[in-house]
C-alpha cells in the first residue's frame, strides 16, 4: 500500500482473534489521532483434512498468516485476545498454542504484543462487557465508518481487539502515561503533538465524518 507524502501521520494496529479450533480472525486499523479506519480484515480457515494430517498444520498456517500481515502492512503494534479463564482445560491449551505462535511471529518481526481480556475488549468497543457478537459487529462498523457489517464474526472480533488497543494507546498518549513496555508509538505521538495545536487528541476512537 503506497502512502502519499502529505498524508497525516498514522498509527496502525493489527488485531488477532485466536481460535482453538475454528478460524483465526485478523483485522488491521489505523488512526491519525482523530479518525480511525479499517485497512484490512478477514479469517484464516485451515482445512479439516490438513488439520488431521498434522497436529502442527494449523499452527504453521497461523504463523505464516501473521508473518505475512506484519510484512505486508507494517503495523506499529499487535493486539491479541487473552485466554478466557472460564474455558475448559483442553480448549484453553489449544488457544494458548495459537497465541504462542502469534507471539513468536511478532517477536521475529520486532513487534510488541498487547493482550486484552474478552470482557475488556467488549466494554471498550460496545460499552458492555457481556455484549453479544451482533452488538460488537454493529459497534465495530460504526466506529470504523464501514458501509457493511464486518463478517464473519471472528474478523469483527479481531477488529474489536485492534480498536481496544487503539483506544488505550490514544488515552495513554493524551494523558502522557508512560508505556508499560517499549511500544513503538512514535508515529502516534507525533500525530498527537500536531493535533494539539487545533484541539486535544480524542481519547476514544471516532468514526470518520
Amino acid at each position: 500500500m503506497s502512502e502519499s507524502p502529505t498524508r497525516r501521520t498514522v498509527f496502525r494496529v493489527l488485531g488477532i482473534d485466536p481460535a482453538a479450533a475454528g478460524p483465526t480472525g485478523y483485522g488491521i486499523i489505523e488512526s491519525d489521532g482523530r479518525n480511525c479506519r479499517m485497512v484490512h480484515y478477514g479469517v484464516l480457515k485451515v482445512a479439516e483434512k490438513l488439520r488431521k494430517e498434522s497436529a502442527g498444520a494449523a499452527l504453521e498456517a497461523v504463523h505464516a498468516l501473521i508473518c505475512g500481515l506484519l510484512r505486508d502492512f507494517s503495523p506499529d503494534a499487535l493486539a491479541v485476545e487473552s485466554v478466557f479463564s472460564a474455558l475448559n482445560v483442553k480448549t484453553a491449551l489449544r488457544l494458548a498454542e495459537v497465541r504462542g505462535v502469534v507471539l513468536l511471529a511478532a517477536a521475529q518481526h520486532g513487534i510488541t504484543v498487547h493482550s486484552y481480556a474478552p470482557r475488556l475488549i467488549k466494554a471498550s468497543v460496545a460499552g458492555y462487557g457481556n455484549a453479544d457478537k451482533q452488538h460488537v459487529q454493529a459497534m465495530v462498523r460504526s466506529l470504523l465508518g464501514m458501509t457493511e457489517i464486518p463478517e464473519p464474526a471472528h474478523a469483527a472480533d479481531a477488529l474489536a481487539v485492534a480498536l481496544c488497543h487503539m483506544q488505550h494507546e490514544q488515552f495513554r498518549v493524551r494523558f502522557e502515561v508512560p508505556a508499560m513496555s517499549a511500544v513503538k508509538s512514535s508515529r502516534l505521538l507525533r500525530g498527537a503533538n500536531a493535533s494539539r495545536t487545533s484541539g486535544a487528541l480524542a481519547a476514544r476512537v471516532q468514526p470518520p465524518r
